[in-house]
């Protein structure tokens, strides 16, 4: 007997798609996709679309690093403490700002209030990315109460060469670009140093 439609149909819901999986853990993307490569890219990761105020987590599926990304290890950065400079955070803050405005060029704060940074920078690799989606975010939030700050820095876009399913590697740009921040204050981390990603850059 022929199988009725509305049966046939229903395991497709449980497939995931080549969109879904290349954006799993985002927010606000989208995806373009041709038979070699799939290119996402995702605006809705930044902390003001988290209701409870913290930075967001780096998923497996984008570059980047975070103090938020406790259970990947492979994301993840511990916090910096600024009492190697100072124990007053407004003066640790104005230094912050201050190495952010002039860690590399084309650098740009876009919002900064007593305790939050966000900066953009051009996405470096991989190589090729224009406009808004070759930008990565650059977010700092000051625990003052604790002597810390939390830091995220994530590329908006990732891009998967078909049949690798992890993105094309950043090369730790957006970890070697915190590094040269937390070099020119002179702070602390409170942990294990990240020593990035080891995964090659493949040609696109």
């Amino acid at each position: 007997h022929p199988v009725p439609p509305a049966v046939a149909a229903e395991p497709a819901r449980d497939i995931p798609t080549q969109s879904a999986a290349t954006s799993a853990g985002r927010r606000g993307c989208t995806t373009d996709t041709n038979p070699s490569r799939t290119v996402v890219t995702c605006l809705g990761d930044l902390r003001r679309n988290n209701a409870d105020g913290r930075l967001s987590r780096v998923s497996a599926t984008e570059n980047g690093i975070s103090t938020s990304s406790v259970r990947n290890p492979s994301r993840y950065s511990p916090p910096w403490t600024f009492l190697t400079e100072t124990s007053d955070p407004r003066v640790a803050w104005k230094s912050l700002v201050e190495a952010v405005n002039s860690v590399e060029p084309g650098v740009e704060i876009v919002e900064l209030t007593d305790t939050y940074l966000h900066a953009t920078a051009p996405t470096l690799s991989p190589p090729g990315l224009t406009g808004q989606a070759g930008q990565d975010d650059i977010e700092f939030l000051l625990r003052a109460e604790d002597n810390l700050v939390l830091y995220r820095s994530a590329s908006r876009t990732s891009v998967f060469v078909y049949p690798l399913t992890q993105p094309v590697s950043d090369q730790n740009t957006n970890l070697k670009r915190l590094q040269k921040i937390r070099g020119k204050l002179g702070w602390s981390e409170l942990g294990m140093a990240q020593e990035g990603s080891k995964r090659l850059l493949f040609s696109i």
